[in-house]
Order: C-alpha cells, then sequence, then structure tokens
C-alpha cells in the first residue's frame, strides 16, 4: 500500500514537470471563475482533444456566453459554432437542452450540487465533478477520465477497473490540497508522458515510484521509443 507521503511527493514531481506543456481547456476556462463557462467547456471536451475543444469553446462563447444568449442561438448555429467536436450535433442538442433547465428550474445559475448536475442530459459524474471543482471550487470529489484511472494504476497507488472505483480509492490517498488541481495535472501527465500507448517511461519524472515501470518496462526496454 502506498503511503499519502509517497503520493505528494509524485504529485509534486508530476506538477512541476507538466508545466512545460499546455494546459488543458478546464484549467483555463477555470479562471474565468464562471461555472456556466465550464459546464459547456466540459461538455464539449469528451471524445476531442483539447486542440479542437479550445478553439470550438471560443467560437460558441462569441455568440452567447449564458443560458439566456445561448437560447436564442438555433442548434444549426451551435453545431455550426463547435465543429468538428465529437459527436457535435447530440452536443449542440444537450447545449440547448441544459441552457432550458437552467432557466427554468435555476434561475439561469449552475446549481452547486452534483445530484443535480447529474441530472442534467448528457453530464456524467466526470463532468459535473469538473463543474464542482473548476466551476465552484468545491473539492469533495475527483474528476476521473481515462488518464486520472490510467496513471495511478499504472504506479501501482491502486488496482481499479471502473473510474468510480478509482474516484474513491483516490479520495483516501490524495491530501485535500491536491484534490482542486489533481484532474488537470494528471490529464496533462497522460497526454504528454504516461501516454496510452508507448508511455515515454524513461523521460518520466516519477518513474522510480512506478510499478509499471518497474514490471514492465525495466523488463522490456524495447519499449522506449527511437
Amino acid at each position: 500500500m502506498v503511503s499519502k507521503e509517497e503520493v505528494v511527493k509524485v504529485i509534486k514531481r508530476v506538477e512541476k514537470r507538466v508545466q512545460e506543456y499546455k494546459l488543458p481547456i478546464t484549467t483555463k476556462v477555470s479562471k474565468s471563475n464562471d461555472p456556466f463557462k465550464v459546464l459547456i467547456a466540459t461538455m464539449l471536451s469528451p471524445q476531442t482533444k483539447d486542440t479542437v475543444t479550445g478553439p470550438a469553446f471560443q467560437r460558441l462563447m462569441k455568440l452567447a456566453d449564458n443560458p439566456q444568449e445561448m437560447l436564442r442561438l438555433s442548434e444549426k448555429e451551435i453545431e455550426k459554432a463547435i465543429y468538428p467536436v465529437g459527436f457535435y450535433r447530440t452536443k449542440a442538442k444537450r447545449v440547448k437542452q441544459i441552457c432550458r433547465i437552467l432557466l427554468e428550474k435555476h434561475n439561469g445559475k449552475v446549481p452547486v450540487s452534483m445530484q443535480q448536475l447529474l441530472e442534467f442530459p448528457g453530464v456524467g459524474r466526470k463532468v459535473a465533478g469538473l463543474v464542482m471543482i473548476y466551476g465552484f471550487g468545491k473539492t469533495e470529489n475527483i474528476p476521473v477520465d481515462t488518464h486520472c484511472h490510467r496513471v495511478p494504476n499504472r504506479l501501482g497507488w491502486i488496482k481499479t477497473k471502473m473510474p468510480e472505483q478509482t474516484e474513491k480509492e483516490l479520495m483516501k490517498l490524495i491530501p485535500k490540497k491536491y484534490l482542486k488541481n489533481f484532474n488537470n495535472t494528471f490529464v496533462t501527465f497522460g497526454q504528454n508522458i504516461c501516454t496510452p500507448q508507448k508511455p515515454h517511461c524513461w523521460e518520466c519524472p516519477v518513474n522510480k515510484y512506478c510499478k509499471y515501470y518497474k514490471e514492465v518496462y525495466l523488463k522490456n526496454p524495447k519499449k522506449k521509443e527511437k
């Protein structure tokens, strides 16, 4: 069982390393302190690279940056603005639906509640968690995507198969002060160093703490890219 001291040491090293890479779209949008913008950005991001999501989000915000203005747009206008994000037609429809719900049930404000956010069409636990953390600064949960699931499992911190299990176990390991930035830090790390295929183990700042590096990479150094 990994100690919290080692977890903190790894997080600090990873945080330092990822400073050289571009921030995920959620990090950039979070600086606006606008839960609505965080919600829209995180809804657009699944199955889409940040290099596509960022410009699409900016195009949409130029047309409408609040629920009232968004409802004045047609689905076709939203589709055109966010294309080519993945499933852009479905996402355009969801944006309209959510804005309508915000106005009808929440006075146009994004609710500060995981339970209420999860009631929105197309909003799963990861998106809701990102809104809670980056929209409201709440740290009662950890948004877990593919990177936040893969990296801790490779490190040997946890042994889980489902994101819900991963979140539960990470909440036990990670001190509260590191929860807010954990998702963005480890997403950036997973996109650039601890990649799904051919992870860059030889340049990883925490490989000496990594179970995968010790048990897989060192036994097969040919995994190193040329």
